[in-house]
Parts: C-alpha cells; sequence; structure tokens
C-alpha cells in the first residue's frame, strides 16, 4: 500500500509547475486578444476560458470557483480541454468524489469490524486456553494428592501428624 508521504513530492512539483505556467503568460498576451479564434489557441494559455456560444476567451473568472452563468453557460466553457465542458466536469468530479468516499467508509468500518471480531475471538480462545490449562493443573494436583496419600497409607504415615503431639 502507498504511503501519503510518497506522493507529497509528485504533488509539490505538480504544484509548482502549475504556478510557473500561470505566472510565466505573458501579461501582454491577454486572453481577450485572442477572441474570434479557436478553443485550442486561447487555452494555450491556463488562465483562460473559452465559451463556445459566444466564441470569446475569456480570462477566467478566479474569485468565483465557477465561470457565472451571464459570463458563459457551464455546458458551454471550455478551459484546460476543449472537448469537456464544466457541466461533465462537475458530474463526474462528483461521481468520482463520492465513490471514493464511499469506499473509504466501507474499508474503514470492514477494518473496525474484523479488528473487533478478531480481538474477541483472541480474548475467547485465550480465555479457553487458560481454563484448560487450570483443568489440567487441578488434575495433576488432584494425582499428586492421591500419590502422596498412598505412600503416606503405604508407611502408615496417615493418622495424626507425630509433631502434633510437641506443640
Amino acid at each position: 500500500m502507498m504511503d501519503l508521504r510518497s506522493f507529497l513530492p509528485a504533488l509539490l512539483l505538480l504544484f509548482v509547475l502549475t504556478t510557473v505556467l500561470v505566472q510565466t503568460a505573458s501579461p501582454g498576451e491577454a486572453c481577450e486578444v485572442k477572441n474570434g479564434t479557436s478553443c485550442e489557441e486561447c487555452l494555450k494559455n491556463v488562465s483562460c476560458l473559452w465559451c463556445i456560444k459566444t466564441k470569446l476567451c475569456i480570462t477566467y473568472p478566479v474569485k468565483t470557483i465557477l465561470p457565472p452563468h451571464a459570463l458563459c453557460p457551464l455546458n458551454d466553457a471550455r478551459w484546460g480541454l476543449c472537448w469537456m465542458n464544466f457541466q461533465i466536469l462537475i458530474i463526474t468530479l462528483a461521481v468520482v468524489g463520492g465513490i471514493i468516499i464511499i469506499a473509504f467508509l466501507v474499508c474503514l468500518f470492514c477494518c473496525c469490524k474484523c479488528e473487533n471480531f478478531g480481538s474477541n475471538r483472541f480474548a475467547a480462545k485465550m480465555e479457553r486456553q487458560a481454563n484448560k490449562t487450570k483443568t489440567k493443573q487441578e488434575e495433576r494436583r488432584a494425582e499428586m494428592k492421591e500419590r502422596h496419600d498412598e505412600i503416606r497409607k503405604k508407611y502408615g504415615l496417615s493418622g495424626a501428624n507425630p509433631y502434633s503431639r510437641f506443640a
């Protein structure tokens, strides 16, 4: 299983590259200059948004997460890829995110359930083993007492303790 720490350098590198690409877009090359061109030409600059309906290249409104409907409807907005609109992107990300969350919760539930089941089973096994050991020990004690009693009878020591009369 991969550790999150192994992904950290890759994520950091991706963030740095994205930041550098956004910052290296020359300020003189505004998105609005590319109006009337193609979607591919507009989206070469990562800070641009292409609206199919109006055929305008717009600077992406970073203050709002999604472009307002008045600027460009989500069905007609393109960012990053010309073939994928925001509506499909949002639905896809929501479904994938939901599946990941559900999978995480199922794994969490299964791990907790198995751990509790395993520890209960382990405790029961240890208790059975302790009972078995205790039973064997009691049987051995009974056998030893029986043997000692036989030896006492054999040598006539089964009566009162001979040292008791000195007390």
